[in-house]
């Protein structure tokens, strides 16, 4: 028999992680539209290297009854932001490696999500990975880039000549430089556990 298809973008998660078979691909950017969100405006997602993923089931029997359910995943992915000391663009990797359990409804994920370290997530039959992944990057990413050595002199204050307010790094867990808007990484990262099942849960 034919193996399986899985689509990322609507799967069986539990037939998917009952298989225990690898599944891997590459993601443009512009598909992952929250993280193309955090870009620096003048960088087009087209531009930037695509995300590298990969995501494997696994079956952990138990003593008594069904055995758990299980999701290993990750990701690579070298995203471009604006230094915050120096203003100049900064290309960082953001790298994510989790351990996510599945389980059938979503009173088990709230028992357990107290209980455990990993996230705990409700089992679909249209289960969006890609957007599991984009939430694990937006996580992953920092929330005040910068570079390790700035190839210039940062600017400091605006009693350096030829600084101007609005040319000064904005504050950690502020609003982007000259836009005004907030970071959507900012935010999602100080997010880092929603409810139980969480907006990649159970989408039947």
């Amino acid at each position: 028999m034919k193996p399986r298809q899985h689509q990322p973008r609507k799967m069986d998660i539990g037939a998917f992680i009952d298989s225990e078979a690898p599944l891997e691909g590459q993601s443009p950017v512009a598909e992952l539209p929250r993280v193309a969100e955090g870009l620096p405006p003048e960088v087009a997602p087209g531009a930037v290297e695509p995300v590298t993923w990969r995501a494997q089931g696994r079956l952990l029997p138990q003593r008594v009854g069904e055995p758990q359910r299980w999701l290993d995943l990750q990701a690579h992915a070298l995203l471009p932001w604006t230094c915050q000391r120096c203003l100049q663009p900064v290309v960082l990797p953001v790298d994510i490696e989790r351990t996510i359990r599945f389980v059938a409804d979503e009173a088990v994920a709230a028992e357990l999500d107290a209980d455990l370290e990993d996230d705990v997530l409700v089992t679909s039959r249209s289960f969006d990975l890609l957007d599991l992944i984009e939430d694990e990057l937006i996580m992953a990413s920092p929330i005040v880039p910068r570079h390790d050595e700035c190839p210039q002199p940062p600017k400091m204050s605006v009693s350096d000549p030829g600084v101007d307010e609005e040319d000064q790094a904005p504050e950690e867990g502020g609003a982007d430089g000259d836009t005004g808007r907030k970071n959507p990484f900012a935010v999602l990262a100080q997010l880092k556990k929603g409810p139980a099942g969480g907006p990649s849960g159970d989408k039947s």
